[in-house]
């Protein structure tokens, strides 16, 4: 009779660890492990299913629109703003490789180290790293790294849960930086320039 009271017992705790287990790897913490890991790995496939490009980059363009307008300084006025503001969309696809190299970086450093770490111990690390709240399908996710804070927006994906939202300034300045080429020099700026009356044109790609 005892024998079959630790045979239950046995059993009970194994089917609730399983369901545990099962539960946290439906966890936007259980996903971020998986994303820092294949950061580590420079596993693009992993990274592009766990990273939503479109939606970090569309998210991300209106602060990097204010920073390169912050550039031009007093060289604008509302006319000028509301140029600059159109034209970065049609800038969206070149910069969005950047936004996702600029991603996948710093989701390396939320390890904590530059080393890389195998993925048991990023399961035991990475959360208790990265600070997260849930509210339904929608998660906040906030690590603090090199002194300052990275926020990031992640949404369910059926079991996994995508990032769809960075928020970081020093990224966005450098994304910012990488966008000031294809914009008018400091100083030199004219809204009528055939830049922004070209706006619905299709733009050619550097081969």
């Amino acid at each position: 009779m005892l024998a079959l009271v630790v045979v239950a017992c046995i059993v009970v705790v194994a089917i609730a660890g399983f369901f545990s287990w099962r539960r946290f790897q439906a966890s936007p913490e259980y996903s971020l492990a998986l994303l820092v890991d294949a950061a580590q790995r420079n596993d693009q496939e992993q990274i592009a299913n766990l990273i939503d490009d479109d939606e970090v980059a569309k998210n991300m363009i209106a602060a990097v629109s204010q920073k390169a307008i912050e550039r031009y300084g007093g060289t604008t006025n509302a006319t000028t703003q509301q140029q600059i503001d159109k034209l970065m969309p049609t800038l969206l696809p070149q910069v969005k490789q950047t936004i996702h190299t600029e991603v996948a970086n710093q989701i390396k450093t939320f390890a904590g180290s530059s080393e890389p770490k195998p993925f048991i111990v990023l399961l035991l690390t990475v959360p208790s790293l990265v600070k997260i709240t849930t509210e339904g399908d929608t998660a906040k996710a906030t690590a603090s790294v090199s002194n300052r804070n990275i926020d990031l927006t992640l949404h369910r994906d059926g079991d996994r849960w995508k990032v769809v939202g960075v928020n970081d300034d020093a990224m966005v300045q450098r994304v910012a930086d990488s966008v000031m080429k294809d914009l008018p020099p400091v100083g030199g700026f004219d809204a009528n320039s055939p830049l922004f009356k070209n706006l619905g044109r299709p733009r050619k790609r550097n081969r």
